[in-house]
């Protein structure tokens, strides 16, 4: 039997108890048949005030991520997707593998993850020079820089916001948004690319690749195109980003 709403496919998505933007941010760029469901990691301490704090939020995810998966599996997904991103650039590019191993071993399904997700995007666009944009601490710039040195981007700038709690990243204004992105932007910078699953940017980076005429990656969109790429979905989406339009 074929599911009623889902009868392309099923995502099961893991994403942080205290993020509220992602959800919002993958039910707006859905398409027919396809359909994505929630199973949150419980964030019982969403301090981020500092690196410990930062680094301590990873612990916990990766004591819950376990049964947040096991969860999620009960309805039967095709398809695994990662609705958060620190985790995804730990450690680099082994870092991401095996994280990405993980979660196959849980699961037994394939999964996006959004380091993976904006890694084939910029060499779609054939970027090498990049700017960046977090919600995050030194320490996790500092991953993310790894990352995608190890995988042969120049990170030109990054600008971290450094919020202080889980929550709070997504009370970031678009203005802030907007005044980031301006900050890693320069006549140098290939591509922009925004890390940080709570920070509300999908449209917002739309709107910005318009008038810097330059790719500009926020990572639900990227997470979600990868995700539906993966599956044969090949359906465009607007208003989300060259990506999800035009890839």
């Amino acid at each position: 039997m074929t599911d009623a709403l889902g009868w392309r496919r099923k995502f099961g998505v893991i994403a942080p108890s205290t993020n509220t933007i992602v959800e919002p941010d993958f039910y707006s760029m859905t398409v027919p048949g396809v359909t994505a469901h929630f199973s949150r990691i419980h964030i019982r301490n969403q301090d981020l005030s500092d690196d410990a704090n930062f680094e301590h939020l990873l612990v916990q995810i990766r004591d819950e991520i376990g049964a947040a998966c096991e969860r999620v599996l009960t309805c039967e997904p095709d398809y695994m997707v990662m609705g958060m991103s620190a985790e995804t650039f730990w450690g680099g590019v082994e870092g991401n593998r095996e994280f990405v191993r993980q979660i196959k071993a849980i699961t037994g399904l394939e999964v996006a993850t959004g380091a993976e997700a904006c890694e084939r995007a910029l060499k779609i666009y054939g970027a090498r020079r990049i700017g960046v944009v977090t919600p995050y601490q030194p320490v996790g710039d500092q991953n993310v820089v790894k990352f995608f040195s190890e995988i042969g981007f120049e990170v030109t700038a990054i600008e971290g916001l450094k919020c202080p709690t889980a929550v709070a990243i997504a009370h970031v204004t678009e203005n802030e948004l907007r005044d980031a992105i301006r900050k890693v932007d320069g006549p140098d910078v290939d591509a922009i690319v925004q890390c940080g699953t709570n920070l509300s940017m999908v449209r917002l980076a739309d709107e910005a690749e318009r008038w810097l005429a330059k790719p500009v990656i926020a990572i639900n969109a990227a997470t979600w195109w990868m995700a539906l790429r993966d599956n044969n979905i090949a359906d465009k989406i607007h208003g989300a980003g060259s990506l999800l339009r035009d890839h």
